[in-house]
């Protein structure tokens, strides 16, 4: 049985970097404070689904002093997202934890719904099929997971779309890998999506 690595991408929480959307409605340093609690929820549900490594792959940079400021969880690896757009800094780190014999959780830090629950049957779905996908409601995906490495599932992906996680299927689906597609989730990405805050 192949090691499950969690992937966790995350903007460091900043004000005027991390939520933007919401910065209209919750201010920038409310939108920062949000990005902060929801990215400490993601990194705590990985680490209590206890199913191998986690890292937060992180932007800035992991060498960047911001990240010393906010009290991370032990047993965490932070690792650079480096440059390019999503689909490649995603692409890249798959490429890696694949390569490396491990098989990967891709996940972001919007989905307050996205527990260790879902993480453990994403896992679970990946010892018999190639991918797990969680859909989230506004058309995009909350988790990938990969046995397998295609740059075809990422590359000139039109990002942020409702479209992300029909294209990301049909593509799965081109390629004739086994897909195993869990429930969706809602995630938080634009004002009206706080109400789901609520339901947590």
């Amino acid at each position: 049985m192949k090691m499950v690595r969690i992937v966790i991408f995350s903007k460091a929480p900043l004000p005027g970097f991390a939520k933007t959307r919401l910065v209209a409605t919750l201010g920038a340093q409310g939108a920062a404070e949000l990005a902060h609690q929801l990215m400490q929820q993601m990194l705590e549900q990985a680490l209590a689904a206890r199913l191998g490594p986690v890292e937060l792959c992180a932007t800035p940079s992991a060498s960047d002093p911001v990240w010393q400021t906010l009290d991370l969880p032990t047993g965490l690896q932070l690792t650079d997202q480096g440059e390019g757009d999503l689909g490649e800094r995603m692409a890249r780190a798959a490429r890696r934890v694949l390569a490396g014999g491990e098989s990967i959780l891709l996940v972001g830090t919007d989905c307050p719904a996205l527990g260790a629950a879902q993480l453990q049957q994403a896992a679970a779905a990946l010892q018999h099929a190639d991918a797990a996908l969680i859909p989230a409601f506004d058309g995009g995906y909350v988790l990938l997971g990969l046995n397998r490495f295609d740059s075809a599932v990422f590359s000139n992906m039109v990002w942020s779309t409702d479209n992300v996680a029909s294209e990301t299927l049909r593509r799965l689906q081109q390629l004739a890998w086994k897909v195993h597609k869990l429930a969706p989730l809602h995630d938080i990405d634009e004002p009206d999506d706080l109400r789901w805050l609520a339901a947590q």
